[in-house]
C-alpha cells in the first residue's frame, strides 16, 4: 500500500501560478508512474501529467507548455509545476502512484483559478 498525501492548492488569480506536491509513504523507485490527474464538478478525471520510472513523461495537451512535473527520490514525492493557469484548469487534483496493476490515489487538493 502506497499513501499519498497532496499540497500546495489553492485559489490564484487567471495567469498565476502554484506548485502542487505529492509525497508517497516509501520509495518512488518502487513504483512504475506517477502523477497527477484532475476532476472538475460534473466532468470526467483526466490525466494532467505521468512520468514513469524510466523517466517518460506525458502531458495533456491542454496543459503542455504550462504545466512541468518533477520528481525527487530523496524526499519521495512529485511535484507538479503550473503556470499561466486558466480558470478551466480549477479542479481538485489527485495524485496518483501506479504499481502493476494497482492504482494508489491520494486524498486531492483544489486549485481554484479565478478570472
Amino acid at each position: 500500500q502506497v499513501h499519498l498525501v497532496e499540497s500546495g492548492g489553492g485559489l490564484v488569480q487567471s495567469g498565476g501560478s502554484l506548485r502542487l506536491s505529492c509525497a508517497a509513504s516509501e520509495n518512488i523507485r518502487s513504483v512504475a508512474a506517477m502523477g497527477w490527474y484532475r476532476q472538475a464538478p460534473g466532468n470526467q478525471r483526466e490525466l494532467v501529467a505521468t512520468i514513469t520510472n524510466g523517466g517518460s513523461i506525458n502531458y495533456a495537451d491542454s496543459v503542455k507548455g504550462r504545466f512541468a512535473i518533477s520528481r525527487d527520490y530523496t524526499k519521495n514525492t512529485v511535484d507538479l509545476q503550473m503556470n499561466s493557469l486558466k480558470p478551466e484548469d480549477t479542479a481538485v487534483y489527485l495524485c496518483y502512484a501506479q504499481r502493476v496493476y494497482t492504482y494508489y490515489w491520494g486524498q486531492g487538493t483544489q486549485v481554484t483559478v479565478s478570472s
